[in-house]
C-alpha cells in the first residue's frame, strides 16, 4: 500500500495518515492534512479541530511518547481606546471531545501574560468566571518593570504559569474584566493567555512579538502538546481481542496512558521503529555498536538482539562500558607485584607500630621514673631498708605488677570508691588476694608525710587492722596495696535491706566487732611506736573478713602524732555524720576525735540507723543529735532497734548506750579513751559469754565484789554504775587484769 508518509520535513507515521490517501493509511481519528503556508508556500501539516473546523498546524509526531506538537495564536484581552472597553479575541479555543487526543498535563502549562491580568482555562461561559472555571492564573507588573520582564523565563512579573489537571479535552481562555488595562493603556494595553509547552516556552519572544503587551494579535505562536491514545480501554482489555489489537510488531509492548483512559504501543528496549506495523517498518533491532555516542563502548562491541555486549579485548582488563581498558599484566607478575607490595606495606606497618610502641614505652618508662622520684621513692626505699620489720613485710611494687594483678585496672575489678580514692581487687603473682587503693590527688608538699605514714603503717601488725603490704610510686598518685577483706563492711551488713540481706549479725557478733574495732583504734592511739589518728572512723571503714572478724581500714585521712605531742592542727577532713564537732570548729585533732566517730558507730549498731537518716517525714536527721535528744525523755528500749531488743537484755543495752553517750560528749577532754571504751565493751561481752555458761561448773570462778578500780574506770566515763554491777556479778578483775585481757584481743 502506497501512503504519503511525509509533509514537508515532518514524518507522518502510521497510525497517522494524510486525509485523502487510500483507505487504511490512517486509523480513524488520526487523519491529518498537508497544505501550504499562505505566506511562505512551504508545506505544513494540519489537524482540523472543533469548534469551527479550524486547522491547527502540527509541528511533530512522537510514537514513543504518544504525543503531537501543535501551535496556534494566543487569546488576547486589550483595551479599546475608542469604545473604552476591553475587547477579547478568542484565538485559543479548541474542543478535542470525541477524538483520541487530550491536552498533555505533563508537557503543558497554562500561561497568562500582562501587567494586569487574571485568566482562566476551561469549558464554560464568561458568567462562570470565579465559580465553575477552576484553573486560573494572575500576573501584574509596573511601568518600570520592563527590564525584568524581558527575561526568557516566566519569573512572575508580567507572566504567570500554572499546571493543568489530567484529562482536559476542552481548551478556551477566559479573562476576568475586573482585571483590565484601562488605567495603564498608554503604556500597556493588552493581556494574553495560552496553553504552552513548558520546555520550549520563551517569554522574551512573546514579549517582543506583542510590542511589549500592546498588540491585539501576537505574531509568535508558542507550541503546545496533546497526548493521543489507541481506544479508551486498558492494555489488558485490548489484548483480549487480537483482531483489533494495534501493537502488531513482534517486538512491541503495550503501555497504559497516564492521562486518562486508553493506551499506546511502543518498541521494546533495544528496538526502534513503528510498533503499529509489520515488516521493515516495524520494531527492528538497534545496532548500538554503530552509534558509539549514544551507546558508548570503550572496548570491543558486539551487537545482539535487543542489546549489545561491550568488553575488553584479550590482554586488557577493565569495564569497557564505563572507561578505557587497561593492559593486563601476566598473572605471575601481578601476583609477584601484589605480594611484594603487600609485604612491603606489612613490613612498613609493623615497623611503624614497633616504633610507636617503643616510643610510648620509653615515654611511659620516663614518666614512671619521674613519678617515682617525685613521690620520694628513694626516701621510702631508705626508710624501709633501715627498718628490719618494715623491710620484711613491705614492698615497693612496680606499676606493671599491679596492672597484671588487676587485669590492667579492669573496671569489673573495682570494689568501691569513696572520699579518699578508688579500690580495686587484685591477685599478686604469689596468689595473694589484695585490695589496691588509688587515693585522690596528693599535694606535693604532703608527699614526704605520705611516705612517712606508709613506713609507719607497714610496721603495724595487728589482727584487727587491715595489713598494708606496700605501695607503688610509679604513678602520679601513689597506689597502696592492702590485704583483701572479703565480706565487705560493717555498714553494708547492718544497713542492708532486710529482704536482700544475705547475712545478719547477732547481738554477740555486734559486741565482738565493736570490741575488736575499739582495740584496733586503741592500738593505733597508744600501743604503736608512733600515735596514729585515723580521722575517718565509720562503719564502712570497719571491714569483715571470712570469719566476720573486724578489720579497721582506710588510712587515707590518717595523721601521725609524735609521742611528745597530744594533738595537731589540720584542715578539716572526715565524713559528715561522724565528724567530731570540737574538731570541726577548732581544727584541733587528737585521739578523742576518733572516739567521737566511734561513738556514732556504736549508735549504728544499737539503733540500726545511718549517721544521717530519714525520719520518715522526708526530714534528714543527725543520728548522734537524735540519740542524745531522745535518751533524755524516753526509755532506751523505745529508741534501740527491735532486733537488738530481741537478743540483748536491758542492762546490756543500758551500758552499751552509756558508752556511746560518753563517746559523744561535746568536749573531747570529757570523752573516754579508746582503751576505756574497749574495756567497757569487753565487760559486756564477758557477761554475755558467762551467762551462756552460767550453769556450767567448768568456769570454777569465785564470785567476788566489783573491784573498786573497775568501778572507778566506768565512773570516769559516766557509765551507769548499777548496770556495771549487774553485768559483773560473777567475775571481777583488777584493772591490770582487764588490760591484759584486752591486750589478748586484737594484737
Amino acid at each position: 500500500m502506497s501512503c504519503q508518509r511525509k509533509c514537508g520535513d515532518i514524518e507522518v507515521p502510521f497510525p497517522f495518515g494524510i486525509d485523502g490517501d487510500q483507505p487504511g493509511c490512517a486509523k480513524p481519528g488520526f487523519e491529518l492534512s498537508c497544505g501550504n503556508n499562505t505566506e511562505s508556500g512551504v508545506p505544513i501539516l494540519l489537524r482540523k479541530v472543533q469548534p469551527l473546523s479550524r486547522s491547527v498546524e502540527v509541528l511533530g509526531i512522537s510514537l514513543p511518547k504518544g504525543q503531537l506538537r501543535m501551535r496556534m495564536h494566543m487569546s488576547s484581552h486589550c483595551y479599546n481606546m475608542t469604545t473604552r472597553v476591553m475587547d477579547c479575541v478568542d484565538n485559543g479555543w479548541m474542543d478535542l471531545t470525541g477524538s483520541p487526543f487530550t491536552f498533555s498535563d505533563s508537557a503543558n502549562k497554562f500561561t497568562a501574560f500582562g501587567c494586569q491580568v487574571l485568566a482562566y482555562l476551561g469549558a464554560g461561559e464568561q458568567r462562570d468566571i470565579g465559580s465553575n472555571l477552576r484553573i486560573g492564573c494572575a500576573a501584574s507588573c509596573g511601568k518600570d518593570d520592563s527590564a525584568t520582564i524581558g527575561g526568557g523565563r516566566c519569573s512572575g512579573i508580567g507572566c504567570c504559569q500554572t499546571a493543568i489537571p489530567k484529562g482536559i479535552k476542552y481548551y478556551k481562555a477566559w479573562f476576568d474584566d475586573r482585571f483590565n488595562t484601562s488605567s495603564m493603556y498608554t503604556w500597556n494595553r493588552c493581556a494574553y493567555a495560552a496553553l504552552v509547552e513548558e520546555s520550549s516556552f520563551n517569554f522574551s519572544m512573546i514579549y517582543d512579538s506583542s510590542s511589549k503587551f500592546n498588540s491585539d494579535t501576537v505574531s509568535s505562536q508558542p507550541p503546545f502538546v496533546v497526548d493521543w491514545v489507541m481506544g479508551n480501554i486498558s492494555c489488558k482489555e485490548a489484548r483480549k481481542n487480537l483482531g483489533t489489537y494495534p501493537c502488531i510488531s513482534n517486538n512491541s509492548i503495550c503501555l497504559d496512558s497516564q492521562n486518562g483512559p486508553g493506551y499506546i504501543c511502543n518498541c521494546r528496549k533495544g528496538f526502534q521503529g513503528n510498533p503499529y506495523n509489520k515488516g521493515l517498518d516495524s520494531c527492528q533491532d538497534i545496532n548500538e555498536c554503530d552509534d558509539p555516542k549514544k551507546y558508548p563502548c570503550y572496548g570491543k562491541c558486539i551487537n545482539k538482539l535487543g542489546g549489545f555486549d561491550c568488553f575488553c579485548p584479550a590482554g586488557m582488563r577493565g569495564n569497557a562500558s564505563v572507561g578505557p581498558c587497561r593492559k593486563d599484566f601476566p598473572l605471575g607478575i601481578g601476583i609477584a607485584i601484589g605480594l611484594g607490595v603487600g609485604f612491603g606495606i606489612l613490613l612498613l606497618s609493623l615497623s611503624v607500630v614497633f616504633l610507636i610502641r617503643k616510643q610510648r614505652s620509653d615515654i611511659q618508662r620516663q614518666l614512671r621514673k619521674k613519678y617515682f622520684q617525685k613521690n620520694k621513692g628513694l626516701l621510702l626505699e631508705q626508710l624501709i631498708s633501715s627498718d628490719e620489720r618494715a623491710s620484711d613485710s613491705t614492698k615497693i611494687f612496680s606499676l606493671e605488677e599491679l596492672k597484671e594483678a588487676t587485669n590492667n585496672f579492669d573496671p569489673t575489678r573495682v570494689l568501691g570508691s569513696g572520699g579518699h580514692g578508688m579500690v580495686y581487687k587484685g591477685i599478686l603473682s604469689d596468689q595473694r588476694v589484695v585490695a589496691i587503693k588509688k587515693p585522690n590527688i596528693i599535694r606535693e608538699e604532703e608527699i614526704s608525710q605520705f611516705i612517712n605514714e606508709v613506713v609507719i603503717l607497714s610496721q603495724i601488725n595487728h589482727r584487727h587492722i587491715v595489713k598494708l603490704f606496700g605501695c607503688c610510686l610509679e604513678t602520679e598518685v601513689p597506689l597502696l596495696v592492702y590485704d583483701f577483706v572479703p565480706n565487705g563492711s560493717l555498714n553494708q551488713i547492718i544497713h542492708a535491706d532486710k529482704s536482700n540481706r544475705r547475712f545478719s549479725l547477732s547481738w554477740d557478733d555486734c559486741l565482738r566487732i565493736a570490741t575488736e574495732a575499739a582495740g584496733a583504734l586503741y592500738y593505733l592511739h597508744s600501743a604503736a611506736s608512733v600515735s596514729v589518728l585515723h580521722r575517718d572512723v565509720k562503719s564502712s571503714n570497719i571491714l569483715l573478713d571470712s570469719n566476720y572478724t573486724a578489720k579497721v581500714s582506710d588510712f587515707g585521712a590518717s595523721r601521725l602524732i609524735p609521742n611528745d605531742q597530744t594533738h595537731v592542727f589540720t584542715n578539716i577532713q572526715g565524713t559528715f555524720g561522724y565528724l567530731d564537732p570540737e574538731y570541726y570548729h577548732t581544727g584541733h585533732l587528737n585521739e578523742k576525735s576518733d572516739v567521737y566517730s566511734f561513738g556514732v558507730v556504736l549508735l549504728e549498731l544499737l539503733l540500726r540507723k545511718q549517721p544521717i537518716f530519714d525520719d520518715g517525714t522526708g526530714t534528714k536527721k543527725n543520728l548522734s543529735i537524735y540519740f542524745l535528744s531522745e535518751i533524755k525523755g524516753k526509755p532506751i528500749t523505745e529508741i534501740v532497734a527491735p532486733e537488738v531488743i530481741k537478743e540483748a537484755i536491758e542492762d546490756e543495752i543500758n551500758i552499751f548506750a552509756s558508752i556511746a553517750q560518753a563517746c559523744l560528749r561535746l568536749r573531747g577532754e570529757e570523752r573516754p579513751t579508746m582503751k576505756q571504751v574497749e574495756i567497757s565493751l569487753q565487760s559486756i561481752r564477758n557477761k554475755v559469754l558467762s551467762s551462756g555458761s552460767a550453769s556450767s561448773e567448768s568456769n570454777h570462778e569465785i564470785e567476788t565484789p566489783l573491784c573498786e578500780s573497775y568501778v572507778d574506770l566506768h565512773q570516769t566515763m559516766g557509765v551507769d554504775i548499777n548496770g556495771i554491777a549487774n553485768l559483773i556479778s560473777s567475775n571481777c578483775y583488777s584493772l591490770e587484769h582487764e588490760f591484759m585481757l584486752s591486750a589478748s584481743f586484737g594484737r
